[in-house]
């Protein structure tokens, strides 16, 4: 009897949860919707005239936070050594959804940087927010452009800003990397900054490609020994990338981070 109790309540536990994480995602876009359009004008004009940079930072750190609370994502951060905050490097992290860039955002710096894809300009309020925090955009549709994007990124990183890479440029479907994209191996190079090595892991369960409802889980973030690129030329850009990914796959291969 207690058997046949125990697999009949399965079922409905199954089909309640996918309508919960539904609910509490919609819950979650327009609490952060109303965030952005509350908060965003009147931060980034107080921005304006006063040059108050660090404070739209500290907005978007607690927008992330209010977010990832809602969604019920949380996370486990094991760092071969404390976090280079003392100056600029390039944080080179794999991609497996969309909660990524916000948690790494706001989990490894208190204000790092990011290239972002061009197409995020066409959300006025936030693409407003994104080029006065200091992020830039990268246009891979157009070569010439996308080469300026990492000119002036590589400019930003000399005079001591951080920025966060995804460079398979998309979401991979399986822990398995995508190739890497040249562009911010090439921008740290110029900057002559160290690539310091990031591994995801947990997002895709928390977010699969091609859907919005974003499921609780806890996601683990391994940051690696810096790289460094002093005294590297564009040439040897290939031997960098090469490295960076045997680093993030060795730190992906150990899995999960457990309590």
């Amino acid at each position: 009897g207690a058997v046949g109790r125990e697999s009949d309540r399965r079922p409905f536990s199954f089909m309640i949860r996918p309508v919960f994480a539904a609910v509490r995602s919609i819950l979650t876009f327009v609490a952060v919707s109303f965030y952005v359009l509350i908060v965003g004008p009147p931060g980034m004009l107080l921005a304006l005239p006063f040059g108050w940079k660090r404070h739209l930072y500290v907005l978007g750190h607690i927008g992330v936070r209010l977010g990832m609370a809602l969604a019920g994502i949380k996370y486990k951060l094991v760092s071969a050594q404390p976090m280079p905050f003392d100056r600029p490097a390039v944080y080179c992290a794999n991609h497996q959804s969309n909660i990524d860039p916000p948690l790494l955002f706001d989990v490894l710096h208190p204000q790092m940087h990011i290239l972002y894809k061009a197409e995020i300009n066409a959300i006025p309020v936030l693409a407003r927010a994104f080029r006065m925090g200091g992020f830039i955009p990268i246009d891979r549709r157009h070569t010439e452009a996308a080469l300026r994007g990492i000119e002036v990124a590589a400019e930003s990183i000399r005079s001591g800003n951080s920025f966060l890479i995804f460079p398979e440029g998309t979401r991979s479907r399986t822990d398995e990397l995508l190739p890497f994209k040249k562009g911010g191996f090439i921008m740290a190079i110029k900057a002559q900054a160290p690539i310091i090595p990031v591994a995801i892991q947990g997002g895709r369960a928390a977010m699969r490609r091609g859907s919005r409802v974003i499921h609780p889980v806890t996601v683990s973030i391994r940051v690696g020994e810096p790289i460094e690129t002093a005294g590297m030329t564009l040439d040897q850009r290939d031997l960098l990338i090469e490295r960076v990914r045997e680093r993030i796959e060795e730190m992906v291969a150990q899995g999960p981070i457990t309590p």
